[in-house]
């Protein structure tokens, strides 16, 4: 049999009472004498051992006790402030401390359930003080005073009896000693056949060393609670994961028996049906946290104040607060500046039980170096070279094109996507061709925005809008414009790309230019439309609010085509018509490119082209369907409509001409060319030629005062696509040829075979 020590602290509460805590757990007793307390408290130990097979952690070897004088300041907290008192006090503190079998120092202070380690004896003080003090400013005088009530203390010890042969494998009950946490957490580091089916790259935090270093000791060292804040793509994933394989290293050789587990906080719900299960699941897994000598890495640490109950008042970060303060649970997350202070603001005091380390985006130098091992990984390991201009290439679109994104992440999540293509088509360097046909997929921009050497063709790029855009000079010119300062690269990164506001009667190519605008930025290489377009009708009440942008937990329509698209022209259709409370929540999307929600979580819109489209003063025209309205009524009615704030962040206000006759022959022969290129046209290799008393019939009958050219399309449906299509039906042999399509009382259709 062999026996453990516990150290036990014994206050003489009264001559017929004693007050006695197990140091290291959770344990207190109070009891008439000593003699009643050891025997109560190793009743229920040995009752643990024989039931879990299991007992309470203590490493230290030789305890011993000392009482150490902090001065603390108290603080009367009122519903209005907090008020220092005007003297300080000094509150003797217990600390029980020694040598343990790793060469190391432990010490504990019982009476606030916090412990730490420490390497160095001349450390001792000074980290008792620095624990205590954190401890000490959140009692009240009150809380304070009752805890000087107490008598100097003294130690005893509580004495276990153990079978060695009976210490379990841990390998073998891995399951059955943590079911709860086996299921809501993933065990890290991942083992070997896992880490196989993932990423090949390494999650190494090249040039942020030190910050490991930290990690470990405030994990470790102090056995503090941690939050790593830095922006996205600083490298706060990679420090973490580091610290941790170095702490399982060590742990290993030192048999220090430390574990991590890896979780999302919605685990902790999911599986909830009624009121009180999710919080049974996390005492559940709290309990297997501490009989695993457990951290928990929380990912996505901000959807801890979002889930649980309706508020952050009654969320899980909430629950969990009592349990971290309490020592009960270790645990580790990861945010954004932005989201640190909104869970300060959200539930305050929540943050003050972790310990901070902040990761800035580090300088361009150590960049480069992280980008030149990066490189040299994938030669060495993958067989891959990345060039050096290469490297330089992607390091300047970056810069340029994510500068909402932080480097080393965002360089080496763009490089992985170039390598793993290279790996998939069996080629052994990445060079400057590759980085721009990777970018160009990723974005949609054609060449002529990725390459300095790529001179802008200014005729070319009027011809590609007035060729799309009918009658419309104005809208031409300030969307070439648009294009050259952009190629230019004189627009400000820390705002949309531009921010325009169509204004004119309906029908008149206010989306058709948002769509060539679209195609001529985005329109290169994204699978989906580059056009997002979302009809602002649909919010015209202030509970729609939500809808929109977003509230809780739900994502709004802008929000999550932005954040699937952030390449794109934002299309926001008879803007006037949305609740002035939506005006309001544009404001900062207009004039910072950005949107942060309650969470601190950022959607950017710094690569996006914002166009509003507005009927606004249409009705006031002297002069309907031929042209010559006077642009200054229709600037007019959106000064007066809108708020002042909200026009001076619109960049350009383009007001549309209503289109004559002859603007509309030419939409007509734009909207048959584009009917030629049909699958039942293409599939039967069928050429469609249109004569042009069809053309001046269409644009005769598809032309309306009040609703422009809009009407032109129904026409063509019902009068040419109609008929071709029941005539296609009938002939369904006539394959390779010309059709001659003319209008004389209806549509007539006539052939010509061999005409291809």
């Amino acid at each position: 049999m062999e026996r453990k020590n516990y150290p036990l602290l014994y206050y003489k509460l009264t001559d017929k009472s004693v007050l006695g805590v197990l140091v290291g757990t959770n344990y207190q007793v109070v009891d008439k004498d000593l003699k009643g307390i050891k025997n109560t408290i190793a009743a229920h130990l040995q009752k643990q051992y024989k039931k879990h097979d299991e007992y309470p952690y203590m490493g230290i070897i030789d305890p011993k006790i000392k009482v150490i004088p902090v001065e603390i300041q108290p603080t009367y907290k009122e519903e209005d402030g907090s008020y220092p008192a005007n003297e300080t006090v000094k509150v003797p503190v217990v600390a029980v401390y020694g040598e343990n079998a790793s060469g190391y120092f432990e010490c504990h202070l019982p009476l606030f359930n916090g412990s730490f380690y420490y390497y160095d004896e001349a450390q001792f003080k000074s980290l008792v003080t620095h624990f205590s003090t954190n401890f000490l400013n959140n009692f009240t005088p009150d809380a304070l005073y009752r805890y000087m009530l107490y008598s100097p203390p003294k130690l005893d010890a509580v004495t276990l009896k153990i079978k060695e042969e009976r210490e379990y494998n841990w390998d073998k009950d891995y399951v059955r000693t943590y079911p709860t946490l086996m299921k809501l957490a993933d065990r890290y580091p991942h083992s070997k056949a896992i880490r196989r089916n993932m990423s090949a790259f390494p999650d190494a935090a090249w040039e942020l060393e030190q910050k490991v270093e930290d990690v470990i000791d405030k994990l470790i060292g102090t056995r503090s609670n941690l939050l790593i804040v830095g922006n996205h793509g600083v490298g706060k994933s990679s420090v973490l994961k580091q610290a941790i394989r170095k702490i399982t290293i060590k742990g290993k050789k030192e048999k220090l028996e430390f574990t991590f587990w890896q979780m999302t906080p919605h685990r902790m719900t999911a599986s909830a049906k009624y009121l009180g299960e999710w919080q049974e699941t996390c005492e559940a897994m709290i309990e297997d946290l501490q009989a695993a000598n457990g951290i928990l890495w929380m990912v996505d640490f901000i959807r801890l104040l979002q889930i649980g109950g309706e508020g952050p008042e009654d969320s899980v970060a909430a629950f969990l607060a009592s349990f971290i303060q309490q020592g009960k649970l270790q645990l580790v997350g990861e945010l954004t500046p932005t989201e640190l202070e909104s869970i300060r603001r959200l539930l305050p005091g929540f943050v003050e039980h972790f310990q901070i380390i902040k990761i800035n985006e580090l300088p361009e130098r150590k960049i480069q170096n992280i980008l030149t091992k990066f490189s040299d990984y994938c030669a060495l390991n993958l067989k891959i070279k990345i060039k050096k201009e290469a490297l330089e290439l992607a390091y300047r679109l970056l810069l340029r094109y994510y500068p909402y994104e932080q480097f080393p992440g965002k360089a080496v999540k763009f490089l992985g996507q170039c390598v793993n293509e290279a790996l998939i088509l069996r080629k052994a360097s990445i060079t400057k061709e590759e980085v721009i046909s990777n970018f160009i997929k990723q974005t949609g921009m054609p060449k002529l925005f990725l390459r300095d050497d790529l001179l802008l063709d200014r005729s070319d790029l009027e011809s590609h809008f007035s060729n799309k855009i009918i009658g419309q000079p104005l809208a031409i010119k300030q969307m070439c414009g648009v294009v050259k300062i952009f190629k230019a690269g004189l627009n400000n990164p820390y705002k949309p790309i531009t921010t325009m506001l169509f204004a004119g009667p309906t029908g008149v190519g206010k989306t058709a230019s948002a769509k060539a605008l679209a195609n001529y930025f985005f329109g290169k290489g994204q699978k989906r439309s580059p056009l997002i377009r979302i009809d602002m009708s649909e919010f015209q009440h202030p509970g729609m609010i939500a809808r929109f942008i977003g509230a809780g937990n739900e994502v709004g329509k802008l929000v999550q085509e932005i954040r699937e698209r952030p390449f794109s022209v934002l299309l926001l259709d008879e803007v006037e018509k949305a609740h002035p409370s939506v005006f309001d929540a544009l404001l900062t999307v207009l004039d910072e490119g950005i949107l942060v929600d309650a969470f601190g979580r950022t959607t950017n819109f710094r690569n996006t082209i914002i166009i509003m489209t507005s009927n606004l003063g249409a009705s006031n025209r002297t002069t309907i369907g031929f042209g010559g309205e006077d642009s200054a009524k229709y600037e007019s009615a959106i000064t007066n409509f809108f708020r002042p704030e909200f026009v001076n962040r619109i960049d350009h206000v383009v007001v549309f001409n209503s289109l004559n006759q002859e603007n509309v022959k030419q939409i007509t022969t734009i909207e048959l060319n584009a009917l030629k290129k049909r699958e039942g046209f293409t599939k039967r290799q069928l050429k469609p030629q249109f004569t042009d008393r069809l053309r001046n019939h269409l644009a005769s009958t598809g032309f309306d005062e009040k609703y422009g050219a809009r009407p032109l399309q129904r026409a063509i449906e019902d009068q040419v696509v109609s008929p071709t299509a029941k005539w296609l039906l009938e002939n369904p042999k006539v394959k390779e040829c010309k059709l001659y399509l003319d209008y004389e009382n209806g549509l007539r259709i006539s052939l010509k075979k061999g005409g291809l």
